[in-house]
């Protein structure tokens, strides 16, 4: 299982990537891997620009087999959705979605402005959230 060390990862198994004020977050490869083959992620486009608090759902994953809530690592207003997580991933030999393919990198989710940077600290880090999952 890929648990890159620069992120922070939530017990629902988001990740957060910190740039400045603003976090980059999707779901772990853990997360991916659990899902299954990933159909489709329904994050509403009228979503960019709401602010959510910790915890709030900003989207749905659906698989094959079931389908997920997204939810919120940190609170803060939602400045980018990712249109492109519904996409097939670029490897001819492969029809997985984006984020079966590369969860940490073309699979992110959304960006969101943080409103309280101290939500971090709640967030674990690659050692915690691995043994979170084993």
């Amino acid at each position: 299982m890929n648990i890159p060390t620069d992120l922070k990862y939530s017990t629902e198994h988001e990740w957060v990537k910190l740039d400045g004020d603003v976090a980059t977050v999707g779901i772990t490869d853990y997360a991916q891997s659990q899902l299954g083959e990933i159909v489709f992620v329904d994050i509403q486009p009228d979503m960019e620009g709401e602010t959510l608090a910790k915890g709030e759902v900003f989207g749905a994953i659906e698989a094959v087999k079931t389908v997920a809530d997204a939810f919120m690592p940190v609170s803060g207003e939602i400045v980018k959705i990712n249109g492109d997580v519904n996409e097939l991933s670029d490897n001819d030999s492969s029809q997985e979605s984006v984020v079966n393919a590369d969860p940490y990198g073309a699979g992110w989710m959304i960006k969101v402005k943080i409103s309280n940077p101290s939500e971090l600290d709640d967030l674990m880090d690659n050692e915690d959230y691995e043994d979170f999952t084993s």
